[in-house]
């Protein structure tokens, strides 16, 4: 029997780590089998199978590492450490890949990052809750207070009002608010309630409708366009050449939730700028989700309704 000996810092609650009343650990000795114990300040766990020692290990290491970092886990959370940890290979390396307090949780995260390090622009399509807006907002504050970029400038369309703002009540702050709202949410995340509006204030940071982006040069920025799906193929167009000296591009959206009319701009961007050098596309999928675990569920079920649908569809036309 095999055994692995974790060491808790004294910075660290044990409770915090194996949870209350030991659920976290006895969840764990179902799961894979194992018996943990504790003797002073160390973690000892004994299993025959080297496999899952090596998962129990890497999930209390990633509790503990996380706890230091001020955060304490859910329930939830801790479900979805247990869940990364069983898929990939080596998850040490996709924890390894964080910018600032954010960290990459799955293997398409990390691919995420790595290419918005690489690239001018980047495109990452996915669904809801894979971290599309949050991460590249992440980065945005990174690279700002890296003094890499001057100003963060995010932009969506504002599908919902035709983008006719003209005919809202109030000023442009208050026609847009509620369109551009998780925008502010994940900056806010990022830097406080104070230092979001401060930075707002002064310009450093500026959110906007993607209709006020015509006819300006974006220069040492870092620009996230939000919700790319719902722009039209002249916005997309229109989007990309704002792009000035010193700045990066990213563009995030879910093809499937297409809420215009005419042809995204976002699926035709997939295939006129597929080859060129310094575009990247990143496709993230339902194992990215990064919300409560029926989030997940909820994706799937949908994609695999959609699918029989349009089985159905292709068969009623070819027996027509």
């Amino acid at each position: 029997m095999s055994v692995r000996r974790i060491v808790v810092p004294d910075d660290v609650a044990m409770i915090e780590v194996l949870g209350q009343y030991d659920n976290k650990a006895r969840y764990l000795r179902r799961r894979y089998n194992v018996e943990i114990s504790v003797v002073d300040n160390e973690i000892r766990v004994k299993g025959e199978d080297e496999r899952s020692l090596d998962i129990v290990e890497k999930v209390l290491r990633e509790v503990i590492n996380i706890t230091r970092d001020g955060h304490l886990l859910d329930w939830t959370e801790f479900e979805y450490i247990v869940e990364e940890n069983e898929k990939i290979e080596n998850p040490r390396e996709v924890y390894k890949k964080s910018v600032g307090k954010v960290k990459a949780k799955t293997e398409g995260q990390k691919r995420y990052l790595e290419a918005i390090e690489k690239n001018d622009i980047v495109f990452a399509i996915g669904p809801a809750g894979t971290g599309k807006t949050y991460l590249a907002s992440a980065v945005a504050v990174d690279y700002l207070k890296s003094g890499k970029v001057q100003r963060i400038v995010l932009t969506r369309p504002a599908v919902e009002a035709g983008e006719k703002l003209g005919f809202l009540p109030g000023d442009l702050t208050e026609k847009v608010d509620p369109y551009l709202r998780p925008l502010y949410d994940a900056l806010i995340d990022m830097l406080g309630i104070e230092k979001f509006i401060s930075l707002r204030e002064k310009n450093v940071i500026e959110i906007a409708p993607l209709a006020y982006m015509r006819g300006r040069t974006l220069n040492n920025a870092f620009i996230i366009l939000d919700e790319a799906q719902n722009t039209t193929y002249e916005q997309m167009k229109m989007f990309l050449t704002r792009m000035g000296f010193g700045s990066k591009v990213i563009v995030t959206g879910d093809i499937t939730q297409i809420d215009i009319e005419e042809r995204s701009g976002l699926v035709v961007a997939q295939e006129i700028l597929k080859d060129i050098e310094g575009i990247a596309f990143v496709y993230l999928t339902d194992a990215d989700v990064v919300r409560h675990p029926l989030v997940k569920k909820i994706i799937r079920a949908y994609d695999n309704f959609e699918r029989m649908e349009k089985q159905e569809k292709m068969e009623k036309q070819k027996n027509k």
